[in-house]
Formats: structure tokens, sequence, C-alpha cells
């Protein structure tokens, strides 16, 4: 997935989102981990944004997130 904006804005707003949603970046990323096996990165944002009912902006940081920290462990292997 690309990103639209930069990697400090992508930071600053997974800084935002415990606040805004009320749950921690973990939570929503074992959410990700345990919603349906979804493929294409649009499709886990828009499961995100109607199961949730969050904004596509935190939807798509954390989707993304989701992806760096996967690829990372597969590297680290």
């Amino acid at each position: 997935m690309s990103l639209m904006y930069s990697a400090e804005t992508h930071q600053n707003l997974l800084s935002r989102i415990p606040a805004v949603t009320g749950r921690e970046i973990g939570d929503w990323l074992k959410a990700v981990d345990d919603g349906p096996s979804l493929h294409r990165c649009e499709e886990k944002i828009d499961w995100l944004r109607s199961t949730y009912e969050i904004s596509y902006g935190y939807a798509k940081a954390i989707v993304h997130e989701h992806d760096l920290r996967r690829a990372a462990a597969r590297m680290s292997k």
C-alpha cells in the first residue's frame, strides 16, 4: 500500500489513535489479525471503517502499520 503522507504524518496519526478511538494501537492491530482474511489494503480499511466506525485516515494508518509490522517480522526470521 502506498502512503499518501509522510512517515512523520503516519506516526502522528498513530499517536492520536488511542485518544480518538479509545483503543491502543496494539488492540487495533489485533483486530486486523483477528478480522476477516482480506487481501487488499482497501478491503481491510473498508472493513475497519464499517465495523468500528472510524475515519478513513485512521483506518488506513492502522492497516499500514499492520503491514509494516508483518513485513518486519518476516524479515527478522
